[in-house]
């Protein structure tokens, strides 16, 4: 099946470019290897004043001549995706700046190879487009599962917000249900305190083991609406009960359950992370977990990325359920912090690049080996998946690409490196015949993701998109990509 182009003569990256306004391991010669190797120092082209330049634009084409290095903190929210669902699937169009499509793909699974020890796997692939010396460059972060049974013990702050806005139905009550199946999953070795929120901040019950499970509960049963959303309060509260009881040896995490309309005190995320900066810093990881119709995603968003930690949201008793008896209790532990990936481009090859999404995780080449660099906190079993868009040089061949990803022990932070290249020959031939059906969700789903930002994306409309979808759940039989089909058609409805 051939991409429909938006525009005769319009090709993938000028496409991008439009809507971006809001097998590895081979060893190359010298002759074809891309001449700056992943994070190099400076004094060999590395952050130069040039590239510098070119990179001031994060959702800019790079020329490959003056910014061969692209450089991110890695992030696996997902909450773009889940609440843009949600709005589709109550007839809405969501807002452009709420669709991030990077935590769309990593939304999706992946199945890439997990690596034998507690640091990444690597894996780099791409396909060619039918664009003319076009290609699509995916670039996957795996990191190993753990049983429960496997991880440290856990100290968890729950910061709930009970405000007015609360009472909405299916807020308070989703946000209830789903702690005390928690409590059911939790092991002996761990500790909850519950802090609730609105005009001011309480604690319903500080640092608890889980052998007092009826006490949590009784204090989960007394979460009430009523009042303003100080949110500031509710995680200042939050941090200092964390930070009080402190376990070196335990994963310890803030939690806030909230639908993020932020009334009271502090309503901006640099302010009320200015008040949590010093507790934040002493390895408290934080969760964000939205809720509602009416939901306050930057806010949520940037506390997640700028407090180490990561974003979800959910809209139902389903979701809610999977997240906390299933998905929380399994990353509890953390394989990595400060995670970064760089990824250099051959320019003899590559003659630009575009990385869709991760804008406001965007890194200078420099940054990359500065472990005082803040990256992203990244768990057990999770993957993170980077595309990137390329013209690539007529009849050019050698290496393409090499990715490499640094992160720092989550106990002694000492840093560690993996990496993986790619080569022009191991390009499929064709995205939508011969790349692997993976890939081609990953890039289906990102094409829709920048459509409903942008309205243009990939050369696809609408229908072209449903179509993909709908051959691609049946390849990969997977939900997920199927609920994909349905959500096009929802998109094309209310268009």
């Amino acid at each position: 099946m051939k991409l429909r182009p938006m525009a005769a003569g319009v090709g993938l990256v000028a496409l991008l470019g439009l809507a971006a306004c809001g097998g590895g391991g081979q060893h190359a010669t010298s002759s074809d290897r891309a001449p700056v190797a992943a994070g190099q120092s400076s004094d060999e082209d590395q952050g130069t004043g040039a590239e510098a330049s070119a990179s001031a634009r994060p959702d800019s084409e790079k020329d490959t001549t003056t910014a061969q290095i692209s450089t991110f903190a890695l992030d696996v929210d997902t909450a773009s995706y889940g609440y843009a669902r949600r709005t589709l699937q109550e007839g809405r169009w969501p807002e452009p700046g709420q669709v991030r499509p990077e935590e769309w793909v990593n939304a999706f699974r992946q199945d890439y190879a997990q690596p034998p020890d507690d640091g990444f796997a690597v894996h780099v692939d791409g396909a060619r487009l039918p664009e003319r010396d076009e290609a699509v460059l995916r670039v996957g972060l795996q990191t190993r599962a753990s049983e429960t049974s496997e991880r440290r013990p856990a100290n968890l702050t729950f910061v709930v917000d009970v405000s007015g806005s609360m009472a909405e139905a299916g807020r308070l009550d989703l946000v209830k249900s789903a702690l005390l199946k928690l409590l059911d999953q939790l092991a002996p070795g761990d500790q909850v305190s519950i802090v609730s929120f609105s005009d001011d901040a309480e604690v319903l019950a500080s640092m608890t083991p889980l052998t007092a499970r009826d006490e949590l509960r009784a204090a989960i049963e007394r979460l009430t609406v009523s009042g303003g959303t100080d949110l500031e309060s509710g995680l200042t509260t939050g941090y200092r009960e964390a930070s009080r009881a402190y376990r070196p040896a335990a994963t310890n995490r803030v939690i806030v359950l909230s639908d993020g309309l932020a009334n009271q005190g502090a309503t901006q995320w640099q302010a009320i992370l200015g008040q949590v900066k010093e507790y934040a810093g002493k390895q408290v990881t934080l969760l964000t977990v939205g809720v509602g119709r009416d939901y306050g995603d930057e806010l949520m968003e940037q506390l997640a990325d700028n407090g180490d930690g990561m974003a979800v949201y959910v809209s139902s008793e389903e979701e809610a359920t999977k997240l906390f008896t299933t998905q929380l209790p399994g990353t509890l532990d953390l394989r990595a912090r400060d995670a970064k990936a760089q990824v250099v481009f051959n320019p003899s090859v590559v003659e630009s690049y575009r990385l869709i999404g991760y804008e406001n995780r965007e890194l200078s080449a420099e940054e990359f080996r500065d472990d005082s660099r803040d990256g992203g906190e990244i768990g057990p079993g999770h993957s993170v998946t980077a595309l990137y868009a390329l013209k690539l040089k007529p009849g050019a061949h050698g290496q393409l690409a090499q990715a490499t990803v640094r992160w720092q022990d989550p106990d002694t932070r000492a840093a560690s490196e993996a990496g993986e290249s790619l080569r022009s020959g191991d390009l499929a031939a064709s995205l939508w015949d011969k790349a692997p059906v993976r890939l081609q969700v990953d890039v289906a789903v990102a094409a829709f993701a920048l459509y409903l930002r942008d309205r243009e994306a990939f050369g696809m409309d609408l229908a072209t998109l449903g179509e993909h979808a709908t051959r691609l759940a049946a390849a990969s039989e997977d939900p997920m990509v199927s609920e994909l089909v349905t959500l096009v058609e929802k998109a094309r409805s209310v268009s």
